[in-house]
């Protein structure tokens, strides 16, 4: 099993995933109390499919961007099972982790995830492919900001506040596609998926050297 995690902003999610199908997984906000509800979630799933933490075989991580402390806390965690079960790692950006479910579509993919001070950390990702491909860096900026600079009809998903949906569909009329709130939570199933891809190409992180993403 594989073991993925994502604390990166005050939306958590943790799923234990076997490479065909998510065998359990929890969705939550966490409202910064990740330290105190991390663990015992991940409890409370090999609990539900009557595992243990001996039957994991690879853990994944969101590594941002995202919120500083909530990222630190899953990628610090990992880190500790991972050197005490000696398994792989495998991080996963936060907004490759939001963009992998909704790749499949014509059009660009803008996810965001909130930053704080009405500031979105922000990237474009190319339409279709097993895996996320970004078309632009990693960005920091106000939705007006990330707007102007995009010229292509592009679909948006992410943490949008309501005062910047309205700015979107004010701005861009019919044209503009938002993806639903509740349809862009991040999951750790996805996440999941995503890592054990990249786990079985022989694609992993040294858990030494894996550090947090942090824009500014």
């Amino acid at each position: 099993m594989l073991l993925a995690l994502d604390t990166a902003t005050d939306y958590a999610s943790v799923a234990l995933y076997d490479g065909r199908q998510v065998l359990a997984e929890f969705n939550w906000r966490s409202q910064r109390r990740h330290t105190v509800e991390l663990a015992v979630q991940v409890d409370a799933l090999f609990a539900l499919v009557e595992g243990r933490a001996s039957d994991l075989r690879a853990l994944a991580v969101v590594v941002g961007p995202g919120s500083y402390t909530g990222t630190r806390i899953a990628v610090s965690y990992a880190k500790g099972i991972v050197a005490a079960l000696a398994l792989p790692l495998v991080g996963i950006p936060t907004l490759d982790a939001l963009a992998y479910p909704h790749l499949q579509a014509d059009t660009p993919l803008c996810a965001l995830v909130e930053a704080g001070r009405k500031r979105y950390c922000w990237a474009v990702y190319a339409p279709g492919g097993d895996t996320p491909k970004r078309t632009s860096q990693w960005g920091l900026a106000t939705l007006p900001e990330i707007a102007a600079a995009i010229s292509t009809p592009t679909r948006f998903a992410g943490e949008l506040r309501p005062d910047d949906v309205l700015f979107l569909h004010q701005s861009w009329g019919e044209s503009v596609v938002i993806i639903p709130q509740a349809l862009c939570v991040r999951r750790a199933g996805a996440l999941a998926a995503l890592a054990w891809q990249r786990w079985q190409g022989g694609d992993i992180d040294d858990p030494a050297t894996l550090s947090p993403i942090y824009l500014s």
